[in-house]
This record gives structure tokens, C-alpha cells and sequence, in this order.
């Protein structure tokens, strides 16, 4: 990886970044005077050291925890719609492909190179793609997901749905980050819009009576229809937020049906549970 690129990588999230670090800016330009062999071995350790000062709000540790657990999220969404566009046999319409499914498979990439390249900036070090496997039939729950379009549509929605609730669910570990925060919420904002718009295809193709958001029936969080994802969906049907009944509200019209005031908040997910949704069935050590 390219150290210098990283500043471009972190100026995309945050403007201010070249305020943050100078003027040790000076720092590098001396490091790189000494030579390049010297350069080569100190450049590492002063990109660590800056960015450690820059944005030392809270704990490194955690934060690259964070941070981490969402790179391995995005490598099996990543690795997922790299198969579904090279998969011969899938049947994906070549404007789905288009206006779709090219565009989210950018999206994912662009997430995993950013956030390789943050935890690089802060010092740590992000688990290798090559340390994991992947396995899109969920164990074989959906064995034709890469030969069958509606199977892979019910799979990648289940998959950006869980991925827009396990950032909500990481994001209060990164309030004292306000720049990476900022950036895990510009992913979980895009990964939202992915969702909607997959959940748009779906209802699309089978007419499921979807929504682009989640829109909870009241006795289970899933709403999509798919057997085998209720756990995805589960606590989606909660209908009390802060202790208060939302369907008690005065003044809110329609939100006061369970349906309406299931589909106004989403439910966070913690790491644990995401990971128990998705270790070993669909991620795997390598």
C-alpha cells in the first residue's frame, strides 16, 4: 500500500485532516531528506505516530477494533457481488447489473480500501482478506445463490439490511473519534441506500410487497419473506423506544399502527450478534 495515499483516502472523509496534522507535516518532508532507505523504514511509524495525534479522542485499540469488524464486513459483501456479476449461470438482467449491482460492488470495494488504509493510519493492523473464506449458501441454506437470481437477491438483501444495523451498533464506540465516526456513518448512510435499493429489485422481481426500509409486522422483525433470515431481522419488531410505546404517541397519524412505528427506527445489532449470524455460515477462517 502506498503511504502517501493515505492522506488522500482520510482528506475524502475529512477536509480538515492537513490542519490536523500540521505543522508536523514538516516531519515527513524531513524524514524523506535523509534518504530513501531510511525514508522507506521511518514512514510507517511517523504515518502512525501523526495520525495517533491527530485523532487520539479515544481509545486506539477499540477504535481498530471497530474498524476491523467492519472491514470483515465489507470483504464478504465485497467478495459477494464479485461472484454475482461473474457468475455465468446467475441470470441477472443486464440492467439490474447496470444500474445496480456494479455500482453497490464499487461501493463495497472503495469501503474496504478505505478502511484498510484508516487502520493502517492509526497505527494497526486490519486482518488480511486472504485470512478468511467465504461461503455464500450460508452453509448450503441458500445452495443455489450463485445459479439462481431471486435466491442471490434474498441473500444480498439479508446482507445489507445486517450491515446498516451492525454499524448502528458499533457506532456508540466511536463517539470519541468524531472523524471516524464521521466516516462509519457516511458507510452505514451508503449501505442504507444499498439496501433500498435491493430491496427495490427483490419486490421488483417477486413482488413481495417490500418496502425500501424494514417494516416489521409486529410478531417478527423479518419482513422480507425469506425463510432462514429471522435472526437478521430479530428485535425489528420492537415497538418501545426509550421506554415509550411509540404506537401511544399523540399527534403522530399513521404511526401509531405497529407497522408504522416498527419502520420508523432501526434496530441496532451488536458485534456479537452479528457475528453469531454470520460465523461460521457464511465466513469462515481460511
Amino acid at each position: 500500500m502506498n503511504l502517501f495515499n493515505i492522506i488522500e483516502e482520510i482528506e475524502k472523509v475529512d477536509p480538515e485532516v492537513s490542519e490536523r496534522i500540521s505543522p508536523r507535516r514538516a516531519a515527513i518532508k524531513n524524514i524523506t531528506s535523509f534518504g530513501s532507505k531510511v525514508a522507506a523504514a521511518s514512514l510507517p511509524f511517523a504515518f502512525g505516530s501523526l495520525f495517533k495525534k491527530a485523532y487520539a479522542q479515544s481509545s486506539p485499540s477499540e477504535v481498530i477494533g471497530v474498524l476491523d469488524f467492519a472491514l470483515t464486513l465489507e470483504y464478504l459483501e465485497a467478495e459477494f457481488y464479485k461472484a454475482g456479476l461473474a457468475a455465468t449461470g446467475l441470470g441477472m438482467p443486464a440492467a439490474d447489473r447496470t444500474n445496480y449491482f456494479e455500482k453497490i460492488s464499487r461501493d463495497e470495494n472503495a469501503h474496504v480500501t478505505f478502511l484498510q488504509s484508516t487502520i493502517t493510519a492509526l497505527g494497526g493492523q486490519f486482518t488480511p482478506k486472504s485470512a478468511l473464506k467465504f461461503d455464500f449458501t450460508g452453509g448450503g441454506a441458500f445452495g443455489n445463490v450463485m445459479s439462481n437470481y431471486e435466491t442471490f437477491l434474498k441473500v444480498s438483501v439479508a446482507f445489507e439490511d445486517t450491515g446498516v444495523r451492525a454499524y448502528k451498533g458499533q457506532a456508540p464506540k466511536l463517539l470519541g473519534n468524531e472523524v471516524v465516526l464521521g466516516a462509519a456513518l457516511a458507510i452505514h448512510a451508503v449501505e442504507a441506500r444499498h439496501a433500498s435499493a435491493v430491496r427495490y429489485v427483490l419486490n421488483d422481481k417477486l413482488g413481495l410487497g417490500l418496502r425500501p426500509w424494514i417494516v416489521s409486522t409486529g410478531s417478527k422483525g423479518n419482513d422480507t419473506g425469506v425463510a432462514g433470515v429471522d435472526g437478521n431481522y430479530n428485535g425489528e419488531q420492537e415497538i418501545m423506544q426509550l421506554g415509550i410505546n411509540i404506537t401511544d404517541l399523540p399527534n403522530t397519524g399513521n404511526s401509531k399502527t405497529i407497522q408504522s412505528a416498527t419502520a420508523s427506527f432501526d434496530e441496532p445489532l451488536t458485534k456479537d450478534q452479528v457475528l453469531a449470524l454470520l460465523i461460521p455460515a457464511f465466513i469462515k477462517p481460511a
